[in-house]
């Protein structure tokens, strides 16, 4: 059985955050809020072996997540361990099921 799940990461942005620079004063922390929006962490884990396969990717849609699993699937292949059930949450379902017709 394989554990399928995605994780919401913020971005940094280019040269750091305002933590990052020397001297944090008031003004650059004020001044140093740049939204640079989310990026998504896909990870897949076999329960018996406990090895992982993971991609980031900018957004956390079916067709991304089921892209993702095929991939993962073909390198489970290829270090020997063969098709297993799959769980996951929440939307998770939806998808195993596309994916299985």
């Amino acid at each position: 059985m394989v554990h399928i799940d995605v994780k919401k990461l913020g971005r940094i942005p280019d040269g750091g955050s305002w933590r990052a620079q020397a001297g944090p004063t008031r003004t650059n922390h004020t001044a140093g809020h740049i939204r640079v929006g989310y990026d998504y962490v896909h990870a897949v884990i076999d329960d018996r072996t406990r090895l992982a396969y993971a991609e980031v990717h900018p957004d956390e849609n079916g067709a991304t997540a089921a892209g993702v699993l095929l991939r993962a699937a073909a390198f489970f292949a290829s270090c020997g361990i063969p098709k297993t059930r799959r769980m996951g949450s929440r939307r998770t379902p939806l998808l195993l099921r596309s994916l299985d017709a």
